[in-house]
């Protein structure tokens, strides 16, 4: 599915990453572990397209990304739930939702929303609230709703249960381990393995922009 091979990633004049291999198979849940500042939401942006590698190379199904434009990897089925969420609090919960199938002009965009309202049947419940009407918890939710209208085979997840309360961080780990039927790919950021051990297939750890071991 996706193939990260010596990927550096610098950030101005600072290599934020440094010669990173990961490997995501078809319908693996992973785990990329590490401290905050560690490098995951860098490899996450990088992974996106929304920051450029310095060196190494990145494919998913088996083609190079490099020089497609973040927009282009929506549209094959990278969906991506920053760690800030980043609703847009004036619309409506089903119009950040439907944002990324707007940008990506998709045809099916309803009948998606329709499948992903069945996978998180909470979204649908507060559908017409606005964005700034929900608790962090809720638009964790939301968040995840609007990856899944682009990610119909990758998702990109990070630190989704960061600042969520227990019982929503539990609904989110559900929600989570729900979209193993649905066939999809999956990378997962925490700081720890206190919510996501029992999810993955397969752990990386990251420090100061370098994987330092994989089980």
């Amino acid at each position: 599915m996706l193939d990260i091979e010596q990927l550096d990633v610098s950030i101005g004049s600072v290599n934020v990453l440094r010669g990173v291999d990961m490997q995501v198979g078809d319908g693996q849940f992973v785990g990329l572990i590490g401290r905050n500042g560690a490098g995951k939401t860098t490899l996450m942006r990088a992974i996106m397209g929304i920051l450029p590698p310095r060196a190494g190379r990145l494919s998913y199904l088996g083609k190079p990304l490099a020089g497609v434009p973040s927009h282009r990897r929506a549209r094959d089925g990278i969906g991506y739930m920053p760690e800030d969420r980043r609703l847009v609090p004036a619309l409506t919960v089903e119009e950040n939702v439907l944002i990324p199938a707007w940008a990506g002009r998709r045809p099916d965009a309803q009948q998606r929303l329709r499948q992903i309202y069945t996978m998180i049947p909470e979204v649908e419940g507060f559908a017409t609230r606005r964005g700034l009407q929900l608790s962090g918890g809720q638009q964790k939710l939301v968040a995840l709703a609007r990856a899944l209208m682009s990610g119909t085979r990758l998702l990109l997840l990070d630190e989704p249960f960061e600042g969520v309360a227990p019982v929503l961080a539990r609904r989110l780990s559900e929600v989570i381990a729900g979209l193993r039927a649905e066939g999809l790919s999956i990378i997962l950021t925490e700081s720890d393995l206190s919510h996501s051990k029992d999810l993955l297939d397969r752990i990386y750890t990251i420090d100061r922009g370098t994987v330092t071991a994989a089980s």
